[in-house]
């Protein structure tokens, strides 16, 4: 099916749900036996009757019969089936011999237009073939609201589709919301129920029907916990900046995707969901001592504000503090004190300002008892090594990357367990031999890791094919327990940087002062370099492993090097986060060792204003790549020839034209 409007009118909307769900419905099969042998039945149930009917007006009754040609039964109704608009008690669905019985458990709003949903609860008994996008429509009132509209629901960072998203719609004209419109301050989700519910399919799209010809405000929200309720700093959230009125949004294709086995479109609004971290609850959710010297507090929402912290019989001054997330929502407590001087228990006082039940800070005390106690988790083999050496193995431990070859733009990290006290960088040498085998003493630098206390870097003026040797004596390193590290000596060499690909972004801001974050990423999204506070000006990676990789672009509107989540209540969206996308190919950019890759980074073209036309032509780039993918793939299966690459032409004629309408 593929309509080419904004709007279905009541007649043709019934006429499209008849046309998937309702084929056998002219036809009344005397006895459905089920299949002896022949093809696996791929089809899903078809309704022959509706009690009373569908689009029903001045509807009066409180149940409803729906029969299908088949014996079905009921999958995952609870997230599955929902309302539009919600109702105080769900109405309770039953299977009733060949069909389901929906039993209406509240009174419904008078003049309003309702619709059952039942997602892809409803199934074939025998094969569990899904009648996915089912639903059930009437109206309380003289008329069936018609209007239709459709969107697209992503993840703000990634940019990925996210999938079964509610979508809800707020009538402006109502006073309780319109009231709220010219406010800085949005409690409207969070206050009011909707008028009308929509839902997105696994794509991310949305087709949301039985709208009025009105102004709306819309929200989107993951639903991660299946209550089709929005939950605050738990489910991701999305808001438009405007209002929408459905008749007048740009006109938009529709077609039904025999891959996914539903109606899909292409969207008019585009809605970027975020965790809304300010709706967190401050409290102290966990304590523990892993460690003996390592204490981790770990609180609800971000940068708690501690007024006191107190450890029985130690020193504040010989506390070493670890923020272990971005957002210091989870700090590590290191206990610089000899080993031997540590109880089993430690006994601590925590003053901290919490979230009493209005939602308000006020300080409170916690007594926490911290209890730790020795286990020897050596192996047998480790033991057995140790008896065989007749000296016990030292406890310091800590990783270094100092492989055979060595990235000059990494230098050596060492990773420790414990932070460090002491570190006798003198007693280190690092020698460089040459060509001619001539040795160097070569100079270095260890420097700490700015985001994690535990990480130092090895970095040296490093010459690409060159040998070199590192030896760090015994007791070089001493830590928090105490503890120093035993001899370490490795050989390795630099890395030949024509092994690897170079790529060179030229930068164009929207202004000399606007800054961005450019990464390079995986194919499959995995960060691998980071280069933040770009702005005007040249960029490189170096050192790119040769493959495929993807360039994202982060708008950095408050120049502080990382992504800020939005915030629904002031009604701040996320920063934007774009992918740039070559002019041809797959979406990816493909590097080979030596090459050295330049693009044009234009932001004014990157962050443009996002339009319906931008989205749907994004979409469709990157479902002919997904097409092209699974062709590809199937090729390979059969030993075939790969397929020329699908254009939108190519694309657009695989969807099958049928009705449509305007209103």
């Amino acid at each position: 099916m593929r309509i080419r409007s904004s709007h279905i009118g009541h007649q043709a909307l019934k006429a499209v749900v008849l046309l998937f769900f309702g084929t056998g419905l002219f036809s009344r099969c005397a006895n459905i036996m089920s299949p002896q042998g022949g093809p696996r039945d791929t089809l899903p149930p078809q309704v022959v009757e509706m009690r009373p009917g569908f689009g029903t007006l001045e509807f009066k009754d409180k149940r409803i019969y729906i029969e299908f040609n088949e014996y079905v039964q009921l999958k995952d109704q609870q997230k599955e089936f929902y309302t539009s608009p919600q109702t105080g008690k769900k109405p309770l669905v039953t299977l009733r011999g060949r069909g389901i019985q929906i039993d209406l458990q509240d009174s419904l709003l008078p003049n309003t237009t309702y619709a059952l949903n039942f997602g892809s609860s409803v199934a074939d008994n025998n094969e569990g073939n899904p009648l996915n996008g089912f639903r059930y429509v009437f109206s309380t009132g003289k008329s069936i609201d018609s209007l239709v509209m459709s969107g697209y629901t992503v993840d703000g960072y990634s940019q990925d589709s996210i999938s079964k998203t509610f979508i809800f719609f707020y009538d402006t004209t109502i006073d309780s919301i319109g009231s709220r419109m010219t406010a800085d301050y949005d409690s409207t989700l969070l206050k009011l129920p909707p008028q009308v519910v929509g839902r997105a399919e696994g794509n991310g799209i949305f087709i949301t029907e039985n709208l009025k010809p009105v102004p709306y405000r819309i929200y989107a929200f993951e639903d991660s916990n299946g209550n089709q309720t929005y939950d605050p700093g738990v489910d991701k959230v999305g808001f438009l900046d405007t209002l929408c009125n459905p008749v007048t949004m740009p006109a938009f294709s529709a077609w039904f995707d025999t891959t996914r086995k539903y109606v899909v479109a292409d969207p008019q609004i585009y809605m970027r969901l975020f965790l809304d971290e300010s709706f967190k609850r401050q409290y102290l959710s966990d304590h523990s001592r892993p460690l003996q010297h390592k204490v981790i507090l770990t609180f609800g929402a971000k940068f708690p504000k501690i007024e006191k912290l107190v450890f029985e019989g130690i020193d504040s001054t010989q506390i070493i503090t670890e923020y272990l997330s971005r957002n210091k929502d989870s700090i590590a407590f290191w206990l610089n004190v000899p080993s031997e001087e540590l109880p089993d228990t430690i006994r601590a006082e925590l003053i901290y300002l919490k979230h009493d039940s209005l939602n308000v800070l006020r300080p409170d005390t916690q007594k926490l008892n911290l209890g730790w106690k020795f286990f020897d988790t050596r192996t047998r083999k480790e033991k057995r090594e140790e008896e065989k050496a007749e000296k016990p193995v030292n406890p310091f431990k800590y990783k270094v990357d100092a492989s055979s070859e060595i990235n000059p733009e990494k230098g050596i990290p060492f990773e420790f367990d414990y932070p460090l006290t002491a570190l006798d960088s003198g007693a280190v040498s690092l020698i460089r031999t040459s060509e001619d085998e001539k040795r160097y003493r070569v100079k270095f630098s260890f420097k700490r890791d700015t985001a994690n206390l535990r990480r130092w870097i090895l970095q040296a003026p490093w010459t690409p094919g060159q040998k070199y040797e590192l030896l760090i004596p015994s007791g070089v390193f001493h830590n928090v327990a105490g503890e120093s590290n035993d001899t370490l000596r490795s050989e390795f060499s630099v890395v030949n940087p024509e092994k690897y690909a170079t790529i060179v972004a030229n930068v164009q801001g929207k202004t000399p002062d606007s800054e961005y974050v450019l990464q390079l990423l995986t194919e499959s999204g995995s960060l691998l370099q980071e280069i933040r506070h770009a702005k005007n000006g040249k960029y490189t990676f170096r050192y790119v492993d040769p493959g495929k990789i993807k360039l994202r672009v982060l708008e950095d509107l408050n120049r502080n090097g990382e992504w800020d989540r939005g915030d629904m209540i002031l009604r701040r969206q996320p920063e934007r986060v774009e992918l740039y996308l070559p002019e041809e190919g797959d979406g990816t950019i493909t590097t080979k060792e030596n090459w050295e890759l330049e693009f044009d980074l234009d932001m004014n073209k990157l962050f443009a204003p996002v339009t319906t036309e931008s989205i749907v032509t994004k979409l469709r780039q990157a479902e002919a790549i997904r097409m092209q993918k699974r062709l590809e793939q199937l090729a390979k299966r059969l030993n075939q020839p790969a397929p020329k690459p699908q254009t939108n032409a190519n694309r657009n004629n695989a969807a099958f034209e049928g009705m449509g309408g305007s209103q």
